[in-house]
């Protein structure tokens, strides 16, 4: 069964993403830019195109927390507790990364930074890609992010390979990102 937002537009999407290109969407307070997780030349291109620097790593956004079982390690039974508690919704964690997962995503980092979305546009992304998604905020690295369509195709232009329109889910601010194992702040 389809999902009412699962749209032709979010299959396209999906597609894209299977076949290796890069997506822009929106989330709950900015566009983010996007690829499949997996394909390591995408997550090269994905960096390159911000001028990020690996070793930060990037967030990997679900429609559901099933969806990140294979990118994360279980956690002690609390924290899996508080991390479940917070979603689906503005938070993001630090939860310990399985072995395997890219150094591309992970950065510098044994943690990998997870969050199942509330955006319904990026949640439906998620379902119909059939996994998490890389969400890294739609701007070059050190300047202001997206946060409406006509300077996210400024910014990008062709080097996108599929814009995914929708409205940002109204939140002012990136999600806050916190270490899932001491609970530590370290984006409010």
């Amino acid at each position: 069964m389809t999902s009412p937002l699962i749209t032709p537009a979010v299959q396209e999407a999906a597609r894209t993403l299977r076949a290796g290109g890069l997506v822009a969407y929106p989330t709950e307070a900015v566009f983010g830019l996007g690829c499949d997780p997996r394909n390591e030349d995408a997550l090269a291109r994905l960096l390159a195109l911000k001028q990020r620097p690996a070793e930060k790593g990037l967030i990997l956004i679900a429609a559901a927390a099933a969806q990140l079982d294979d990118w994360v390690q279980p956690l002690p039974e609390q924290a899996q507790a508080t991390v479940l508690a917070s979603w689906p919704g503005p938070h993001t964690w630090l939860i310990p990364a399985r072995h395997g997962v890219s150094a591309l995503l992970r950065g510098a980092h044994d943690s990998l930074a997870v969050r199942v979305t509330d955006h319904p546009l990026a949640a439906a992304l998620c379902r119909a890609f059939g996994g998490p998604v890389v969400s890294t905020s739609a701007n070059p690295s050190g300047r202001e992010p997206a946060r409406d369509a006509a300077r996210l195709r400024a910014l990008f232009g062709d080097a996108i390979d599929c814009y995914l329109d929708g409205p940002l889910g109204g939140r002012n601010r990136p999600s806050e990102i916190r270490d899932a194992l001491t609970g530590a702040l370290l984006r409010s």
